[in-house]
């Protein structure tokens, strides 16, 4: 069982990871719907929350049916990040996440992100305040380390707690690796492990199949896993995971009907939630994904990435169907 705060989610606790225009409202629908148990915003800097920037403020936007939901704020100025807190709060969301692992060049060397695995103290300091600015739950999304000679999150996740976050998130990834390589669990079972650890450790890192999902379970204690770029295109991973979790059962791959079916649902609330223009242009990165591995499939790509009218774009999906089903 997952606990924070007042939020518990018994069994094997699946969640989605916050990704930067990906989990959107729409996105996170999806994920809903296929049973995701716990969900975050986007990221949202700190300093643009403050100066009341449009896109940041629009991230703070959530929905009844989405509960729960974390919401996730950057930043390297403390004074930013409290005042940030703060206007999250008032969002109501069931936690707020402070991102230190997002490994992006320009978040990361303006020390934001995972950038503050460069300056512990500060992160420390950082998240201190804002546990004391806010009533809400605190937790914490990180990485390993800043490099391979710095792996220091066993020290970390204790400082962190220490200060009085709920419950923090692992990514298996230094900063220095961004998102080559393999993650490595073992450190994050590390810090499960650790007998002065007694917060809620939560995994995240190369899950992408229900076997993936058990084996991080089962072998490093975690109590909870996040699923980020392996839902992309693929909301109906919560639903694999869970059902395999809970029962063993393998289910089977969603038929392209189905697919054409999730994308037009996944494009009118893309366009409900953003507009014609704005919504189109951020569901494309995701039609790729969901026909992706189809069979000649180049010249409707083509069309899927460059069409700007929505009829024509059900036109298209509605092709594929024919075509592929």
């Amino acid at each position: 069982m997952l606990k924070i705060g007042n939020t518990e989610i018994k069994g094997y606790p699946v969640l989605l990871a916050p990704m930067e225009d990906i989990t959107d409202p729409s996105f996170r629908y999806l994920c809903k719907m296929y049973g995701a148990d716990l969900m975050y915003t986007e990221f949202i800097s700190s300093d643009g929350l403050i100066r009341n920037g449009k896109k940041s403020v629009q991230k703070l936007d959530i929905y009844e049916y989405e509960r729960p939901i974390g919401i996730q704020i950057y930043g390297h100025i403390l004074e930013s990040m409290v005042e940030a807190a703060r206007m999250a709060e008032q969002a109501n969301p069931e936690l707020i996440d402070i991102n230190f692992g997002c490994p992006v060049k320009k978040i990361a060397n303006r020390g934001a992100g995972a950038g503050m695995l460069n300056n512990i103290p500060l992160m420390v300091k950082i998240t201190e305040a804002i546990v004391k600015s806010t009533s809400l739950p605190v937790t914490v999304k990180t990485r390993l380390g800043w490099d391979e000679n710095s792996k220091n999150i066993v020290d970390i996740a204790e400082r962190l707690q220490d200060v009085g976050i709920s419950a923090i998130t692992i990514h298996g990834r230094t900063r220095s690796q961004l998102y080559t390589g393999k993650a490595d669990w073992t450190l994050i079972g590390a810090v499960k492990s650790n007998p002065r650890m007694k917060i809620p450790v939560i995994g995240n890192g190369d899950v992408d199949s229900p076997e993936k999902a058990r084996e991080m379970f089962n072998r490093y204690g975690v109590d909870a896993i996040m699923i980020g770029r392996a839902t992309i295109g693929r909301p109906w991973i919560f639903k694999e995971v869970k059902t395999f979790l809970d029962s063993g059962e393998k289910l089977p791959e969603p038929s392209v009907s189905d697919k054409v079916a999730l994308a037009k649902l996944h494009l009118s609330k893309s366009l409900e939630f953003k507009g014609n223009r704005r919504g189109i242009f951020e569901m494309r990165r995701h039609f790729v994904h969901y026909f992706k591995g189809l069979d000649n499939f180049r010249d409707t790509r083509i069309r899927l990435l460059t069409t700007e009218d929505p009829a024509d774009i059900l036109e298209i999906l509605e092709y594929i169907e024919t075509r592929y089903a």
